[in-house]
């Protein structure tokens, strides 16, 4: 009787046995969804102060994309078109630091002019010179993988030209094959390098840090952010390819309203990096 005594007074006594609560990263921002759209209006203030500012470092941006697509063109090399719009994506926060820099000085107060934005002085020195020699050879490694996947569906024969090729991919199950498996593979690079840049460069902008500190600290905060940091990616692929549809004439405004809004989201993560 003593026993069962003992042994109910245990049950009452016993809190009930739970799973444990889910812990956040250290990485890990309580931001709502539409976060990302608060920073394209963030953005969008910035650019339309002193906007001849914003606007002509996206005509520079524009200006070099065209003569580069123009090189290629010409020079027979019209098949790495695809990948080096691809390259575009990856290497874009790259050139968006005198973006950051007019955003940085608006915040503090403190005067902009197109040199200081075209020559910004970065608080990590040489850690962006770094950063772009990663993100360019992530850049060489996507066009050497769409050689082997064009090898791989259509064989190890010339190129036909982008005049061919086009109806090949669009019309033919081989095609719709190839542009499956490009996508993916295509996909994971550039969402790779989005994940380690977008708040990595302007990170090695604003603070003293080294490269890889700050490409590990802009992945882990995407990573323990995943819906923001998608909804966020997936604004910036929209935009592109809308400029793409435009012949690039449309990044003259867009590249700077992603640039701006891109350091308004640095901000907002600031704390956690």
């Amino acid at each position: 009787m003593e026993s069962k005594v003992t042994e109910m007074s245990a049950q009452d006594t016993l809190p009930d046995v739970v799973p444990p609560l889910k812990q956040h990263s250290d990485y890990y921002r309580d931001l709502p969804l539409n976060a990302p759209f608060n920073w394209l209006s963030a953005g969008m203030a910035d650019l339309v102060i002193q906007p001849r500012l914003s606007l002509a470092y996206g005509f520079i941006v524009c200006a070099v994309s065209l003569i580069i697509v123009f090189g290629l063109v010409l020079t027979g090399y019209d098949h790495f078109l695809f990948p080096a719009l691809s390259a575009f994506a990856v290497i874009a926060p790259l050139f968006a630091v005198g973006l950051y820099e007019k955003s940085r000085r608006l915040a503090e107060g403190r005067p902009v002019s197109l040199s200081d934005m075209i020559f910004a002085k970065s608080q990590s020195r040489g850690q962006l010179l770094f950063i772009g020699v990663l993100l360019s050879l992530l850049i060489l490694g996507w066009i050497r993988t769409s050689v082997l996947i064009y090898a791989l569906f259509f064989g190890v024969v010339p190129f036909p030209g982008s005049h061919e090729i086009l109806p090949m991919l669009v019309f033919t199950p081989r095609g719709w094959a190839m542009l499956l498996v490009g996508t993916i593979c295509g996909g994971l690079i550039a969402a790779f390098a989005f994940a380690i840049s977008f708040l990595g460069v302007p990170l090695l902008l604003d603070k003293d840090v080294d490269a890889l500190t700050a490409m590990g600290s802009s992945f882990a905060t995407a990573w323990a952010n995943k819906r923001v940091t998608i909804i966020w990616g997936a604004i910036v692929v929209a935009a592109l390819l809308a400029t793409f549809a435009t012949a690039f004439l449309a990044l003259i405004v867009v590249f700077p309203l992603l640039g701006h809004a891109t350091w308004h989201a640095y901000k907002d993560f600031e704390d956690v990096l």
